[in-house]
């Protein structure tokens, strides 16, 4: 009886042991651009994405309990790879709009912003809205929310797509287009890095497509979108998410 009651004991702490581990081990792929920074990009010393939304998903599997694994793809093929189950959240630059709501689920808000305008420097005008750029060429990133506003205004000569951001100022840069429209705090943090000499912010510029930025999730993955919510609400409450954004620039 003594050695049924020992065995039954061990057995019962190597399942507690196992249990432990596995939950332990838990690990979530999460999605995250290389070319969105501050929000998420390729650090080239240490091969890694770094940014805004992986340190608040690192800080949002922590409170949760879960690892987080990051893997870069580009902007475009984020949702694909999520509905398909390649990965299990997407941290990026991107917009809650209603028709990504149709798709996946998103957190709650985690920042808020608009497009951001890019000229060359030899372009003085104090541009206020698109309607002032009438006939110009104006390029755009792929699959982001900017895309059929620009594409349907009926101003610009041509609307040029471009798989990243960095291709799309690479271009302005060069003159190859007169105008960039992109994610203001990307655009911002570009110029402000002297990574394209050539072009300025355009600060008279006035945004009409402002927008909140959240973690997706699969649609109907309840569960996970809990856990997201509950440890975003407490990383908000402690100061965390505000920590994060002074870090990258994006809170005063």
């Amino acid at each position: 009886m003594k050695f049924t009651a020992l065995a039954a004991s061990v057995l019962a702490s190597l399942a507690l042991s196992v249990t432990s581990l596995a939950s332990a081990q838990t690990t979530v792929k999460v999605a995250s651009t290389p070319t969105g920074s501050p929000f998420t990009f390729l650090e080239t010393k240490t091969n890694t994405i770094e940014g805004v939304m992986v340190d608040i998903v690192n800080a949002v599997g922590k409170e949760a309990g879960f690892g987080v694994q990051i893997e870069p793809m580009q902007f475009s093929a984020l949702i694909a790879s999520l509905t398909s189950k390649r990965i299990d959240l997407i941290s990026a630059a991107m917009f809650i709009t209603p028709a990504r709501q149709e798709i996946v689920d998103f957190s709650q808000p985690i920042y808020s912003y608009g497009e951001g305008v890019v000229v060359p420097t030899a372009d003085k005008t104090a541009y206020v809205s698109f309607a002032d750029m009438k006939g110009k060429r104006v390029g755009v990133q792929v699959g982001t929310a900017f895309v059929e506003p620009l594409q349907k205004s009926g101003v610009f000569s041509e609307v040029k797509l471009y798989d990243t951001t960095p291709d799309l100022m690479r271009d302005a840069n060069a003159g190859r287009i007169d105008i960039g429209v992109l994610d203001s705090p990307i655009a911002a943090f570009a110029i402000s890095r002297g990574s394209f000499p050539n072009l300025r912010m355009v600060t008279t510029f006035k945004p009409t497509m402002v927008n909140n930025i959240g973690i997706a999730t699969r649609k109907g993955d309840t569960e996970l979108m809990a856990k997201v919510n509950a440890a975003l609400t407490k990383l908000k409450a402690n100061g965390t998410i505000d920590t994060i954004l002074k870090k990258w620039g994006l809170l005063a």
